[in-house]
């Protein structure tokens, strides 16, 4: 019997499989951490190859498997170059996807959008179950891709913000990130040229760049206020210390590796594990909360199995809409994006 075509997913097939849906996205990283803790989903440790003069540039292979219903297993490949600190990161991602029953490989899939996507799911989970107060008025640090992933996001799913604060280095970048998103009526959305400025008055900051040098130090810190570190190490030890609720989405082995701020403070000897909070599941899955009024800050390291649920569904939605290339077992190739 002839095997179905695996099939080649560009960015337009991506979307119009439903990869951009956020809300689909939140259900999908909510069901997979439900599966971790029952052991259908399962992780092994990235892969982590250094090139180039900035520390910031690498390669990176994260595998994971999925029970069903997305029944995959798969590795995401994702190769981040970086110039200099006032050009954005460079991002290409593939993710391969295999059935998880057969092993049979069934899409190549461009993944820099779904790694956007699945970033602000975990930030939307994180402000649903761990903002201190009532989130009216956000900060947006960074204009780049997580950036603009993480303006969508807000817009999508939380209505009652009203206001939306951002900051760059670059004004530029921000106007050109601002005239190629809807706003919707109801928010305020302005540009500051001060981070101080930006951040004052804020229910939320989302820190969403690629700074090797932090941003936010202890002054950033106060009661009903959420801090969210999205980007690469833009918060210092001491914001984090002052935090009296630190969380963050899996303490994992990755924190030996990783240059988030929290895991390097914790190899620094400044942060024992004991320290720790509560982390994304304790928060979803059990309801676990910080009380009203407390400061929080949450670290975002990004969970391969939640690429590989994503980048499953998008493949599966692919299948029934016929979308992508598709090559056959003699390697015949059919399709594209209509």
């Amino acid at each position: 019997m002839k095997p179905p075509p695996m099939r080649v997913l560009s960015r337009a097939d991506v979307l119009a499989a439903g990869g951009a849906d956020f809300a689909a996205a939140v259900a999908d990283v909510t069901t997979v951490l439900r599966f971790m803790r029952s052991g259908d989903a399962v992780m092994c440790p990235e892969a982590v190859l250094p090139f180039g003069h900035d520390r910031r540039s690498n390669a990176y292979a994260l595998p994971a498997r999925v029970a069903s219903p997305f029944d995959a297993i798969g590795v995401k490949w994702a190769v981040h170059q970086h110039h200099d600190e006032d050009v954005a990161p460079g991002v290409a991602s593939m993710t391969l996807i295999n059935d998880l029953s057969s092993g049979r490989l069934r899409a190549v899939v461009e993944s820099a959008l779904l790694t956007v996507v699945r970033t602000a799911a975990v930030s939307a989970l994180a402000l649903r179950t761990l903002m201190p107060s009532t989130l009216q008025k956000v900060t947006i640090l960074g204009a780049g891709a997580q950036a603009r992933g993480h303006l969508e996001m807000l817009y999508a799913l939380f209505p009652g913000v009203r206001t939306i604060s951002i900051w760059n280095r670059t004004r530029k970048r921000v106007e050109h990130m601002l005239a190629n998103v809807t706003r919707p009526s109801h928010v305020e959305v302005d540009a500051f040229d001060s981070i101080a400025d930006a951040v004052d008055g804020a229910d939320a900051v989302l820190c969403c760049t690629a700074s090797p040098k932090p941003l936010l130090d202890s002054w950033a810190v106060r009661g009903g206020r959420m801090i969210l570190q999205i980007g690469y190490h833009e918060v210092s030890f001491a914001a984090i210390a002052a935090s009296e609720v630190i969380t963050c989405d899996l303490w994992g082995e990755f924190r030996q590796t990783s240059a988030k701020s929290l895991f390097q403070m914790h190899r620094a000897g400044q942060f024992p594990q004991e320290r720790l909070s509560a982390d994304l599941s304790a928060a979803v899955l059990d309801g676990w909360r910080p009380r009203s009024g407390a400061s929080v800050y949450f670290s975002s390291f990004g969970l391969n199995a939640f690429d590989i649920a994503i980048a499953a569904r998008v493949t599966a939605a692919a299948e029934t809409k016929s979308l992508g290339l598709r090559y056959d077992a003699l390697g015949t190739t059919s399709g594209g994006s209509q």
